[in-house]
């Protein structure tokens, strides 16, 4: 019985690389999803995590049911994680593919409404954004940014 949970159906490379990959088309599909996707959790989002979570375990392991393949499955991932942590680090290009860049959503007191459609940001949002950083309006915004996590930031004029 204990060796069941010990011992895995398959060689152990196999979890490692089937984490990795899965790890690295979940970032794709989250940079595909765009900034706002996951900038603040929403009810819809937290059950969108969990519904993901349940279907990628099988893509990470299988219908392995050892405690090893999902250790070296959550392993392999962390690794994957630190890797391009560290790549995102020491190369600018890296850093623009997995984290994206900012976009400018406010400027000198008015809204960008190209900007604010090209990243499915509604005026509800930003009217949100804007009262938790205890402002009214845009008109004393110098620049407004929609970060590349997702978090949209102020600057404004003294």
């Amino acid at each position: 019985m204990l060796t069941s949970w010990l011992i895995t159906e398959d060689p152990w490379w196999t979890y490692a690389v089937r984490g990795a990959l899965t790890y690295l088309g979940l970032l794709v599909l989250m940079r595909l999803a765009g900034k706002r996707a996951f900038g603040d959790l929403s009810a819809f989002d937290v059950i969108l995590l969990a519904l993901a979570g349940g279907t990628l375990r099988t893509a990470v392991i299988g219908h392995d049911a050892s405690i090893t393949s999902a250790f070296i499955g959550v392993i392999s991932m962390l690794a994957t994680d630190k890797a391009l942590g560290w790549l995102s680090a020491r190369y600018k290009r890296v850093n623009r593919v997995f984290e994206g860049y900012p976009v400018e959503i406010v400027r000198d007191g008015r809204r960008l409404p190209d900007a604010l459609r090209r990243v499915n940001l509604p005026d509800a949002a930003l009217d949100r954004a804007l009262h938790s950083a205890g402002r009214e309006t845009e008109a004393d915004v110098l620049l407004g940014r929609l970060e590349p996590n997702g978090k949209i930031t102020f600057i404004v004029r003294e």
